[in-house]
């Protein structure tokens, strides 16, 4: 008896140093291939391009979950057991998104969010050309911010290659498209597993000398550490107040994953359940004279812990505006579009450049 339990040892010993010895395989592999993007990238740099001559532009906002988080989707991170829908629901959530796009033709900038280009969790659609596609005519500039080879969880059904990030598309052509990195949000090793944050600067030469900035920007969210939150917001923060102080014109939009400062639901919330997100933007973050601009009648974000319901699942304000006091904020919307496609609402925004400061 005494053999067999040291040969039944032996073997169960053998095992885990194999275990041990794979699962140091694949946290080198994931260190050595791990993405990371400079502080500042360039995108785009065109020394001529066409003046815009208008003052009036319209602008729509959405994450669009990667068309995988439509209303009969849950998703794991956040209370629920999904991970992905199936493949025949991922393509109709796709399509959904496109005929949107497709339909508002006025809009001058769209800021999108949550983008695939190749991923296991939307089935490694191209969503970015697909969308380009639907937008033909357009200027679209896309900027990485999710390139992991493969996400370990959950345990039960990994959510594998995910590779996306945020497009902004426009009827003018960008004299200039950055990527500006924002801070990592968590150590070695659960880093190499998270979206490397950032936002996307377009930049657009007006009549009249100065330029028009257009930020599209998705902020961190499961992190209620305020210290690395409040450092991430000073980034942008810095690029917007300088590009104001050149004369600019500055707008950002995006997904700011924090309710906008004083938030409050409006009315009976178009029959929406409301919750209050866990972190508000400060009131004081920007100077006087700068507007958020955000429709409080609609909710843009709802919960994911179970498929969507309207009056049954808690929804909020993530997605809204910042504005520079040279532009005057015309019209903010919710399209509530009962999270059919996403579980956001995207964000219509139409405003207009003041001749003086």
């Amino acid at each position: 008896m005494g053999t067999r339990i040291k040969k039944l040892l032996k073997i169960i010993g053998w095992l885990l140093l194999v275990l041990l010895i794979a699962f140091g395989g694949f946290l080198l592999y994931i260190t050595l291939s791990d993405y990371k993007p400079e502080p500042v990238e360039i995108l785009v740099e065109e020394t001529t391009v066409p003046l815009v001559e208008q003052d009036t532009f319209k602008l729509m906002n959405w994450n669009i979950g990667y068309a995988g988080l439509g209303s009969e989707m849950d998703f794991f991170y956040d209370g629920g057991t999904k991970v992905r829908p199936p493949k025949e629901l991922s393509r109709k959530y796709l399509n959904g998104i496109k005929n949107f796009v497709k339909a508002n033709d006025t809009v001058d900038f769209w800021l999108l969010q949550e983008v695939d280009i190749k991923s296991k969790r939307s089935y490694r659609m191209n969503e970015v050309a697909e969308i380009e596609e639907a937008k033909s005519g357009h200027f679209g500039v896309f900027a990485k911010n999710y390139d992991v080879p493969f996400v370990p969880v959950p345990i039960y059904e990994p959510m594998g290659c995910v590779l996306g990030g945020l497009i902004t598309l426009s009827t003018f052509p960008p004299a200039e498209a950055l990527r500006y990195a924002y801070p990592l949000i968590a150590d070695w090793p659960d880093k190499l597993f998270l979206l490397d944050r950032c936002f996307l600067l377009n930049r657009y030469p007006l009549s009249g000398g100065r330029e028009l900035i257009v930020i599209n920007t998705h902020n961190s969210a499961y992190v209620y550490d305020s210290a690395l939150r409040i450092h991430e917001l000073q980034i942008l923060k810095k690029v917007m107040l300088e590009e104001y102080g050149k004369g600019n014109y500055v707008v950002a939009g995006g997904d700011w994953n924090q309710n906008p400062p004083g938030y409050r639901p409006g009315g009976n919330y178009n029959g929406h359940k409301f919750f209050k997100a866990k972190v508000q933007m400060n009131p004081g973050f920007m100077p006087a004279g700068w507007t958020w601009a955000y429709d409080n009648s609609a909710p843009t974000n709802r919960q994911n812990n179970k498929s969507f319901v309207r009056g049954e699942n808690g929804t909020t304000c993530l997605d809204y505006y910042l504005s520079s006091p040279n532009i005057e904020v015309l019209k903010a919307r919710v399209i509530d579009l009962n999270f059919e496609n996403s579980d956001h609402n995207p964000v219509f925004l139409k405003f207009r450049l003041k001749s003086l400061r």
